[in-house]
């Protein structure tokens, strides 16, 4: 039955009984007073199974019949004389219940009238005589028919305390009837003369709008005092959501007077823009942007802004090119992470310290400064200075993980950016709202994508960045990571200020020498040294190992993996400082030992160095990469790169020329100048090392960096150079298990240089013996491992003369002239 076909029913049944009310049965009904005999009592009865309904005795209600079996209840109580018993459903939802899916009390009614309505379904009006308890199923379909029990009412006189509770009733139903508009209030008239406890609170509880299986509960009650009493606990919690919905409605109807002027106007321009065409979907979006901004959390200033906008929104044509600008401008700032955050810092420094600990091996220094930051935020809350960190080392050493480590102990959103490649300012700032497809910068983009004001907000490869005509990033950056900046960080495209002072920025690179002095003034550099062997060897057993294998399915295969094994790829497969290509190579192992146990083959459990020459292919690297006997003009130095450290040898040679001097091997304008500057010293010093009668202007001096396709640069190599041509000059062999490095000045003074423990560790991998490095440099030896400094023979050195002593060896003797051979004379 629809709610159509409802209310011209009622109103009908209104017109036609005006004595009685919506719900009730006067007390004068021939039902009310019926007495029933012993062989009355179990009756066969024809049931109406209903959804919504339940017919209490000696009330009316309206009763909508659909469904074919009530239809045919209805059919045959009417044609066989057989009593008529309307019970409830346990589940509304039901279309095809059985008598087991229905309440075992039900209510037999009389039928007054039946009507036929438009869509086929009937409406009968029907008077509620007895409570029927069911005891029997006779049959089911095609309608359902039941042996049921009668149970007359219980009379009860009043008493006082009858009658206090009674009393008590009728205001609760009073007040209710007060605040409900759906109950009339004829009914509370015919309340206040019902006599009967029982009737009176079946009369109440039909009138009431409370939930199916309460009113059920009232039917099940057969004593009527304790009906009464749960009809006074329905009455109450009625009364309560009333008042409620009362003083909501008041507040609601306080502010609707004091915007009633502006929501009529609203409404005559949405009429307006109907009759002009433009459809209410746009005045909807209005709406809903101006109830998202009035929520917002968003400062005052920027709240304005937005008023503004939308002001200028609803001003416009639907249709109008700057309609969708100005939308996506406002969508913008109401996406945006303003106020406070809604989770602080969860702040454990032990747990902080077991997630360090359990996602990266080593980095000892770098963990302390960050648990160092966490213990500082705790204790000093908000009064505390967000840093930035920037996080230095060669690639695969853990910048970017560590990162994501520390957005998990203090419980922070993680989110990235990379800025490799970036050389317009507009990436940073964003464009202009006067661009076509103008857009915020990343910082704005990725705050909208964490969702929150204090996220962990990582600015990856910060050395990679460039500049052209469009402006230079790096510049525009010195906002974002200024601590006394940042708190209104002006985007182009916002045009407001942004509050970026709860971030916690973090900033990888691989070169700090690449980062502008400026930027690189507002962060605080973490180094992350490259690991040695061993390292990278536990590395790969505590958390690559584990984790490749249960990527790759082989967790169940009880496949062993030998030291021996891991040194033959670390050694001859990778040549890094961090473990990325570590792991990419035996993410291969693994997966070819997958595919063959995917294909039902067998494979090997141990994975031996053979087994993994096999899989592999031939070495990628040579396990000694140098010369293996002592060279003139070859001097071997220690390099340190974007990628860790390298062993480089430099090569000097003389010939006959015009005193030039050539430099091949894609050098930059340092290793250049430190070229010039080791012949200018040579040249000045060739007395003290016995090459006084070497003339420089019939000779040309030709120095060559091996692995001519990569660049090379920096002024550690000086001592290198010097070396080499020194030694090509005299002819004095160089020390081939000897590496060195230092910066030299023109007065031979061996300056400190950068990159100690990753040249050390380069050494140590290529089997050298012997270590020359700058005095300066003594100090950083504390952050090498201990077992590479047990391993080789360092030297500390200040001058070039110290260099020369210890690399140079004694030149070779001048081989004898044989005498010259005489024919055999003849006989």
């Amino acid at each position: 039955m629809t709610a159509k076909h409802l209310n011209p029913l009622l109103q009908r049944f209104s017109e036609e009984f005006p004595f009685l009310s919506a719900t009730m049965l006067p007390s004068d009904s021939p039902f009310s007073e019926q007495q029933l005999d012993e062989s009355d009592l179990i009756q066969e009865f024809a049931v109406i199974p209903s959804r919504d309904v339940i017919i209490f005795p000696r009330t009316v209600a309206p009763i909508f019949i659909g469904r074919e079996f009530s239809r045919r209840a209805l059919e045959a109580a009417q044609d066989e004389d057989m009593p008529l018993l309307v019970a409830a459903q346990i589940d509304p939802t039901d279309e095809t219940p059985d008598v087991d899916d229905l309440y075992d009390i039900g209510g037999e009614i009389a039928i007054e009238r039946v009507l036929r309505l438009p869509d086929g379904a009937q409406s009968v009006f029907a008077y509620g005589e007895y409570r029927v308890e069911i005891l029997e199923v006779i049959h089911e379909r095609p309608y359902m028919r039941v042996l049921g029990r009668r149970i007359p009412e219980q009379k009860v006189p009043f008493d006082d305390d009858l009658e206090a509770l009674r009393r008590a009733v009728l205001v609760m139903f009073e007040k209710v009837i007060f605040f409900s508009q759906n109950i009339p209030e004829e009914v509370l008239v015919a309340v206040m003369n019902i006599d009967d406890p029982g009737w009176l609170s079946d009369m109440i509880v039909s009138s009431l709008p409370i939930p199916l299986d309460n009113r059920q509960l009232i039917l099940e009650l057969f004593d009527p005092v304790e009906r009464l009493r749960k009809t006074s606990i329905f009455l109450a919690e009625e009364l309560d959501v009333l008042e409620l919905e009362n003083q909501i409605h008041e507040q609601v109807q306080r502010q609707m007077e004091d915007s009633q002027r502006e929501y009529f106007l609203r409404e005559q321009m949405r009429a307006i823009q109907a009759e002009l065409g433009e459809g209410d979907e746009f005045s909807r979006e209005i709406t809903e942007l101006r109830e998202r901004i009035e929520a917002s959390p968003m400062p005052e200033v920027v709240k304005a802004k937005a008023n503004k906008e939308l002001a200028r929104l609803s001003a416009m044509p639907p249709m109008a090119p700057e309609t969708n600008i100005v939308r996506t401008y406002l969508d913008w700032l109401l996406d945006l992470p303003w106020g406070q955050p809604e989770n602080g810092d969860d702040i454990d420094i032990m747990r902080a310290e077991e997630v360090l600990e359990s996602h990266h091996y080593g980095l000892k220094k770098a963990k302390e400064r960050i648990l160092e930051h966490i213990a500082v935020r705790k204790l000093a809350k908000d009064d505390m200075r967000t840093p930035i960190l920037c996080f230095v080392g060669p690639p695969g050493t853990g910048k970017t993980s560590m990162g994501k480590s520390i957005a998990e102990a203090l419980g922070r959103e993680f989110v990235r950016v990379s800025l490799g490649g970036v050389r317009d300012e507009a990436e940073i700032r964003g464009h202009r709202r006067t661009y076509i497809g103008a857009l915020p910068g990343r910082i704005i983009q990725t705050m909208r994508n964490a969702g929150v004001v204090n996220p962990v907000f990582m600015l990856d490869e910060v050395d990679k960045m460039g500049y052209d005509f469009r402006g230079d990033p790096s510049a525009a950056l010195l906002e974002v990571l200024d601590p006394e900046q940042n708190n209104a960080f002006s985007d182009h495209y916002l045009d407001v200020p942004y509050d970026l002072s709860r971030v916690l920025f973090i900033t990888t690179a691989n070169n700090p020498y690449k980062i502008p002095a400026p930027l690189l003034d507002r962060m605080e550099v973490i180094e992350f040294p490259g690991y040695a062997d061993f390292e990278k060897r536990l590395i790969a057993r505590k958390f690559l190992i584990p984790r490749l294998l249960k990527e790759h399915g082989l967790s169940q295969a009880r496949i062993t993996i030998p030291d021996a094994t891991l040194d033959e790829i670390i050694q001859h497969y990778t040549y890094e400082a961090g473990v990325r290509n570590l792991e990419r190579e035996m993410a291969a192992v693994f997966r070819k030992l997958a595919r063959k146990l995917a294909a039902g083959r067998k494979i090997r459990h141990r994975i031996t160095p053979s087994l993994v020459r096999e899989l592999l292919g031939p070495p990628r690297y040579d396990d000694y990469k140098l010369d293996p006997e002592d060279q003139i003009g070859v001097a071997t130095g220690l390099a340190w790169t974007e990628g860790g450290g390298d062993v480089m040898q430099v090569e000097a040679l003389i010939m006959p020329g015009k005193g030039s001097l050539i430099l091949t091997g894609q050098l930059g304008d340092v290793m250049q100048e430190s070229a010039q500057a080791a012949l200018s010293y040579a040249r000045s010093h060739a007395a003290d090392y016995g090459f006084a009668d070497f003339d420089f202007d019939k000779y040309d001096i030709h120095l060559h960096f091996p692995e001519g396709a990569i660049p090379k640069d920096g002024p550690s190599a000086g001592v290198t150079i010097a070396t080499a041509l020194i030694s090509a000059i005299t002819g004095r062999p160089v020390d081939h298990a000897m590496g060195m490095t230092g910066e030299i000045t023109l007065r031979g003074r061996v300056l400190a240089i950068g990159g100690l423990k990753e040249k050390l560790l380069t050494a140590h991998r290529n089997r050298l013996k012997t270590v020359i490095i700058p005095q300066r440099n003594q100090k950083d030896l504390v952050e090498v491992p201990k077992h590479i400094l047990r391993a080789l023979d360092i030297h500390f050195v200040t001058h070039l003369e110290q260099v020369l002593a210890l690399a140079l060896r004694p030149a070779a003797p001048a081989p004898e002239t044989p005498a010259p051979m005489t024919e055999p004379q003849a006989e």
